[in-house]
Formats: C-alpha cells, sequence, structure tokens
C-alpha cells in the first residue's frame, strides 16, 4: 500500500498556506491554517415558516389585533367593578361613558341595567372558548378518522366514509335547534353538538392526502421496521399534512365563531344569564334604533375578530405554501 503523499514546504508541493483546489476545480477561500472551521447552522422548519410569516404585514397585523381580543378577552374584566350579571337599577339603558352607583359604564347599558362592558368582556371570551374547543375536537377527530382510514384501507375505509357521506345529510341545523332548546342554550353541549357534526368535511380532505403519504418511501421502511400502525400515522403521515391541519384550524375559529353567533341570533345557542357575541348582537338588533351602541360594540368585537383571523390564515398559508405569491409581502 502507497503510503499518503506529504504535504507542506518538505514536500516540494510550495506553501502549505496556499489555496487548495475543490473538488469541483474552484479555488477555495483562503483561511488560516489553525482557524477551526465554521459550524454549519441549520435552521428547523419552524424557524423557517416563522421568518416567512414575519415578511408578511398583514398577517402579523392581523395576528396583533387577535392577541388583543384575547388579552381583552382574559383581562378586560380588571378594568371595571361591574360583573357581567350586575344589574344597575340606578342607570338603566344609559349610554357610553355614562357614571354608575359602583363606578363608569364605558360601553353604556341595556335595558335592565347590565354593564355593556362586562357583557361583551365575557361574551367574547365565552364565543373564543367555543371556537378553539369545536376547532380543536374537529380537527383532532378528523385528522385521526382520516388518517387510519388512509393507512388500513379496506373495511376501515369503507366504515369512516360511510360514517363520513352518512353524517354529511343529517340536517345539522335542526339538531343543534333541539339540542339547545332541551338543553337550555348550555354552551358544554353546544361544543358537543359542533364538534359531532363539524369534523367531516375535514376528515374526507385528510383523508385524500394520506393517501399519497402513505405511498411514500419512509412510511413503507418505517412498515417494514414493524413500527405499529398508530404511530406511523401519527409521526409519518400526519405531520406532513401539517400545513393542512394548522390553516384548518385557524379556518375552523373563524366557522365555529360565526356559526355560534348565527345560531344564538336566531335563538338557538346560548341563552340567558350566559351571554355570547351571538346573543348581545341579538338582544342590541332589537334597540338599534333607540341603543345603538347596544349592538355596535359586539359588532366591532366580532367583525375584529373575523378579520383578524382572515389576515391570520392568509399568512399561514403563505408561510406555508412560498409558491402562493404572498409569502414576500
Amino acid at each position: 500500500m502507497i503510503p499518503p503523499e506529504p504535504r507542506g514546504p518538505e514536500s516540494g508541493h510550495g506553501d502549505a498556506t496556499a489555496p487548495l483546489m475543490g473538488e469541483t476545480g474552484g479555488l477555495l477561500r483562503e483561511t488560516d491554517a489553525t482557524a477551526a472551521p465554521l459550524p454549519r447552522r441549520r435552521r428547523g422548519r419552524t424557524a423557517i415558516l416563522a421568518k416567512r410569516y414575519a415578511r408578511n404585514r398583514p398577517a402579523l397585523f392581523g395576528l396583533g389585533i387577535f392577541g388583543l381580543l384575547v388579552a381583552f378577552a382574559v383581562f378586560g374584566g380588571l378594568f371595571t367593578a361591574y360583573s357581567y350579571t350586575d344589574v344597575d337599577f340606578l342607570a338603566i339603558g344609559f349610554p357610553p361613558g355614562s357614571a354608575g352607583s359602583d363606578g363608569t359604564h364605558w360601553f353604556g347599558t341595556d335595558d335592565a341595567g347590565n354593564d355593556l362592558y362586562a357583557q361583551v368582556v365575557h361574551g367574547l371570551q365565552r364565543s373564543l372558548t367555543i371556537a378553539v374547543a369545536v376547532s380543536v375536537g374537529t380537527t383532532l377527530i378528523a385528522a385521526l378518522l382520516g388518517g387510519f382510514a388512509a393507512y388500513f384501507g379496506g373495511w376501515v375505509q369503507r366504515i369512516v366514509l360511510g360514517v363520513v357521506y352518512l353524517l354529511l345529510v343529517v340536517p345539522t341545523f335542526l339538531i343543534l335547534a333541539l339540542v339547545s332548546t332541551s338543553t337550555g342554550g348550555d354552551w358544554r353541549w353546544l361544543i358537543v353538538v359542533l364538534i359531532a357534526f363539524g369534523w367531516m368535511m375535514l376528515a374526507r380532505v385528510i383523508h385524500s392526502l394520506a393517501l399519497t403519504v402513505r405511498e411514500r418511501s419512509y412510511v413503507t421502511a418505517a412498515r417494514y421496521m414493524g413500527v405499529s400502525a398508530p404511530v406511523i400515522i401519527v409521526r409519518h403521515i400526519l405531520p406532513n399534512i401539517a400545513s393542512l391541519l394548522v390553516i384548518n384550524f385557524a379556518l375552523g375559529i373563524v366557522a365555529t365563531v360565526l356559526t355560534e353567533t348565527g345560531l344564538s341570533f336566531l335563538g338557538f345557542g346560548v341563552t340567558i344569564p350566559d351571554v355570547t357575541l351571538g346573543s348581545l348582537l341579538q338582544a342590541g338588533a332589537g334597540t338599534l334604533a333607540a341603543s345603538p351602541w347596544l349592538f355596535w360594540f359586539p359588532a366591532a368585537a366580532l367583525s375584529l375578530l373575523t378579520v383578524s383571523m382572515a389576515l391570520v390564515v392568509d399568512g399561514l398559508r403563505d408561510a406555508f405554501d412560498p409558491t402562493s405569491g404572498g409569502a414576500d409581502r
């Protein structure tokens, strides 16, 4: 075996600090022979997505508005002496900024003497609670059922898709109205019903995408290595359609808020003594001419919530899909 040819001044090959030739024939950058090579920084996918999202100014604006609304729902009650159930008999139907018996009614009062500011804070909090719970529940059910149906196929796929198609033709609005009437407008039952009838379309889409991911080489390799089916679905299939799950989770918040608002506006949602943005809009619509503030403040909160979430969803779409044309805004 021929030993490697020595390099350096004693080898006759010139100065050891001379530029070296790379594998492609180009000159490598001159560096000190004693300097350690610089480590290559590897950015995770989350950091890349965050950087893309940060370049989208409308999306950042929407995220800021949504954060302010969440802070208002959580901490807004600290700035008033009234609860949403308190009645101020000395300030019935007062306009915004009026002085009450225990403090200032920032948004005025309704015809029963309830502080509208406290009701908007609680209504926004209740609407967000319902929306986030329903969006989480529907996304989890759709992801698991759609992933299992695509991975196993056969009778599992037929059963899951059969349930999906059956529930899609069920008159959901009538069931929501019946459950709301029989439970007295309890918001917990509203969450259960909205989850039970809100996961089907997303499960169908996830099933279609998971069918293509199932045929990838890393899924086949994991299967031959003896990895269990639930682990393959949770760790290999679903993470590769995470963009769909994240975007649909954000869209689900908006859709649930609008659904709950519509149901409450029609009298089939949350009822007194509890309040949501929808029930406040339903109560304020009847007094729009005499007391417009009872409608405009809840309407402003609902509009800011929906617009901010629309901007957030648009930013998430551009971050996950740079070819959409808005990632560099």
